[in-house]
């Protein structure tokens, strides 16, 4: 990368390279993007959610989220393929978690406390 020039300076020109360095890996912005896209439906926040503190099927899901077992299987889908879950199978049903990855655990842990909620699991520790 060629020295680059900017207009303004505001003191921090040595960190400046590596920051475009940073900048010019695109395809890490664009996945990110993308699991922010499949979380910008409120239906696959609340699945993710649920995800994070049990491990149901299809049609437990869909009855605790009052929804067709065709739409969940739809937002599964698509919150499976950005990696924030994944699945097993007992029996003849596919189980559901939230994923054991640090980005699954910060999106977690985000959506906590942006909604001010708590683990059911936390409050019972609490005495909440």
């Amino acid at each position: 990368m060629e020295q680059l020039h900017l207009p303004h300076h505001h003191g921090a020109e040595t960190q400046i390279p590596a920051l475009c360095r940073e900048l010019e890996k695109t395809e890490k912005f664009q996945t990110i993007a993308d699991v922010f896209r499949q979380l910008g439906d409120p239906t696959r926040v609340r699945i993710f959610w649920l995800l994070c503190h049990c491990e149901p099927c299809v049609v437990n899901i869909s009855a605790m989220m009052d929804m067709s077992s065709p739409a969940i299987s739809h937002h599964l889908r698509a919150l499976k393929s950005s990696a924030l879950i994944v699945s097993h199978r007992e029996g003849k049903e596919v189980c559901y978690r939230a994923a054991d990855t640090a980005q699954a655990r910060l999106l977690h842990q985000m959506i906590e406390r942006v909604m001010e909620i708590a683990c059911p699991e936390e409050e019972a520790h609490h005495g909440a």
